[in-house]
């Protein structure tokens, strides 16, 4: 393991994290709904050559509590995350979110710019009204709660890894074997079944995502890249190249054949395009 495992009380909810690199800013990791820390694990030894990396489970995921009295929004989301900086003492800081987690790095941006040196929003939630169906449906009346039931279970568990896969993934059959793995032993926690359905309830609905942030983009302080897979299935490029041409000071990188985790399918061609941002912004 190329990374370090911690955890630390963020006002009363106990996080996980991971951690890699001793020298330069911090760079703060966020992943998106039902996964955890681990996506970012095949370029955190490339990011932590540069930066200080902090990557977290989100509370509800992973190794992080799962507490069933909060409501799961963007906006739980984003006061967590300045609460995570204020406990580890991080004033400013990198930071790249990917789907659920781009949108909370944007809302901290535009809420507290001084804390953000640049942003990164990786397949972000919150650019453009449209969603997957396969995302959608999880609003209709007990549907969430017969997933949730079926999800538990061993065979539940299998088929949502393997039906991510192919969601998340433009070639599923290259797949990580630890992915598949983490993704089945994700579904068995006490509780993160029951959480990441609150996630996408609290942010998409049958009309598609409820919190579009996309006309503030203009009011961003800070630079910004936007990397997106040519062939996401969860969000469409189109939100990349409307989003980019909106901002003040920012830039696009496409990633071809490529899904909604360019992190995990691509992290070469991820570390690449990324570094270079990355260069300028140090």
């Amino acid at each position: 393991m190329s990374f370090g495992e911690r955890y630390v009380d963020v006002g009363g909810v106990t996080t996980r994290y991971l951690t890699a690199g001793t020298v330069g800013p911090p760079l703060v990791l966020l992943h998106g709904v039902g996964d955890n820390a681990l996506d970012w694990q095949w370029v955190m030894p490339a990011l932590a050559r540069t930066h200080q990396v902090y990557a977290l489970d989100l509370p509800g995921s992973g190794g992080s509590d799962k507490p069933d009295a909060v409501d799961y929004s963007p906006a739980f989301f984003t006061h967590f995350l300045s609460a995570f900086l204020d406990t580890l003492e991080v004033d400013r800081a990198v930071v790249l979110g990917n789907s659920l987690g781009g949108l909370v790095g944007l809302r901290l941006a535009l809420s507290e710019p001084e804390r953000v040196t640049a942003l990164g929003l990786v397949s972000s939630a919150g650019l453009g009204r449209e969603v997957t169906y396969a995302l959608r449906s999880l609003a209709l009346p007990g549907f969430a709660r017969l997933a949730a039931a079926w999800g538990k279970r061993p065979p539940g568990a299998a088929q949502r890894a393997l039906g991510r896969s192919t969601l998340l993934f433009a070639r599923p059959q290259s797949v990580p074997r630890e992915w598949l793995k983490e993704q089945y032993r994700l579904a068995r926690l006490p509780g993160f079944v029951e959480a990441q359905l609150a996630t996408i309830h609290a942010q998409v609905g049958l009309k598609g995502q409820r919190e579009v942030l996309a006309d503030r983009l203009a009011q961003l302080e800070v630079p910004t890249i936007i990397v997106w897979g040519t062939r996401d299935r969860v969000l469409p490029y189109s939100q990349a190249k409307e989003a980019v041409s909106q901002l003040r000071e920012g830039s696009l990188e496409l990633i071809p054949h490529c899904g909604h985790v360019p992190h995990v399918e691509q992290p070469e061609r991820f570390v690449s395009g990324l570094s270079r941002f990355l260069k300028e912004e140090i």
